[in-house]
C-alpha cells in the first residue's frame, strides 16, 4: 500500500505544501486526486471532494474536462511533459481550444497573451519554438502557461523546480506566487525543499511512509512540530551563524 488516510482540505488562493521523502507517497496522492495512477495502481477506499462532486467516482470522460480546465499540474521535468515535435504555441494554444471550444486563430491570440502573462522573453519567436529549444526554466513556464491558461480551481505542482538552479527556482516559485495572487488559485505544491514550503506554504501535510503524521499552518508546524519526522526534519534545516567544530 502506497497511501493510507491521507487527509486534507483546501481553500481557494490557499497553498498547500506536501513534503516528506521520496517515496512517502507524495506524488502518488497527487496523480490519484488527478485520476492518472498506472494501471497497477488504484484507490481501495475513500473520496477526493471537489466542489461537491467526488472525484474518484468520475468516468474518464468528466475527468478529462476536468484535467487542465479546472484542476491542472505541473510535473518535476517540462522535458518529459511537453510533446516534443509540437510548436510551444500550438500546445498552449490547443488548451484553449479543447476547453474553450474556440478557433485555432483565437486560441493562438490567448496563448501569445499567456506567454508574456508568464514573462517569456520575446514570446512571439518563443510560439514558433520547439521544447528542446527551450532552457529548463523556460520550459517550466510553458508548462505554467499551459496549467494556468483556463485559471483552474487547483493547480498540483510536483516538484516544480527540482531540476533547476537556484535562480530560476526563485523566479519560478514567484511567479507561481505572482499568477495565484492575480487567480486565486488554491496551489498544492509538493516539494522536499524546506526553505520552499516556508516562503510559500498557508499550510503543511508531512508524509512518512505512506502516512500524514503532521498536518497544519506553516508557523505551528516549524515552530511546535509534535511527530518524531517533523522533528528531525526541522532540525535539518542549517542554522547561519551557528558554530561548529570539525570533525
Amino acid at each position: 500500500m502506497a497511501v493510507d488516510e491521507i487527509s486534507f482540505s483546501l481553500k481557494k488562493g490557499e497553498t498547500l505544501c506536501i513534503v516528506g521523502e521520496s517515496g512517502c507517497g507524495k506524488s502518488v496522492s497527487a496523480l490519484s486526486i488527478m485520476g492518472l495512477l498506472p494501471p497497477s495502481g488504484y484507490v481501495k477506499s475513500g473520496s477526493a471532494i471537489f466542489q461537491n462532486n467526488d472525484l474518484l467516482l468520475m468516468t474518464t470522460k468528466e475527468l478529462e474536462k476536468l484535467r487542465g480546465n479546472r484542476i491542472s499540474m505541473i510535473f518535476q521535468d517540462p522535458g518529459s511533459s511537453l510533446n516534443p515535435v509540437m510548436r510551444v504555441g500550438d500546445q498552449v494554444s490547443e488548451i484553449f481550444q479543447i476547453h474553450l471550444n474556440i478557433s485555432k486563430q483565437e486560441g493562438r491570440k490567448k496563448a501569445l497573451e499567456m506567454l508574456k502573462q508568464v514573462e517569456i522573453p520575446d514570446p512571439e519567436s518563443r510560439m514558433l519554438a520547439f521544447p528542446h529549444e527551450l532552457s529548463g526554466g523556460m520550459a517550466q513556464r510553458i508548462m505554467i502557461a499551459i496549467a494556468l491558461a483556463c485559471n483552474p480551481d487547483i493547480l498540483i505542482a510536483d516538484e516544480p523546480t527540482t531540476a533547476l538552479d537556484v535562480t530560476i527556482q526563485s523566479q519560478i516559485l514567484n511567479l507561481m506566487s505572482e499568477m495565484q495572487l492575480k487567480t486565486q488559485t488554491a496551489i498544492i505544491l509538493i516539494t522536499h525543499d524546506l526553505g520552499v514550503v516556508a516562503e510559500m506554504a498557508d499550510n503543511v501535510l508531512v508524509m512518512y511512509c505512506g502516512q500524514v503524521v503532521e498536518y497544519g499552518d506553516v508557523k505551528t508546524v516549524f515552530n511546535s512540530p509534535i511527530h518524531p519526522y517533523t522533528k528531525a526534519l526541522m532540525k535539518s534545516i542549517p542554522i547561519i551563524g551557528k558554530k561548529t567544530r570539525r570533525l
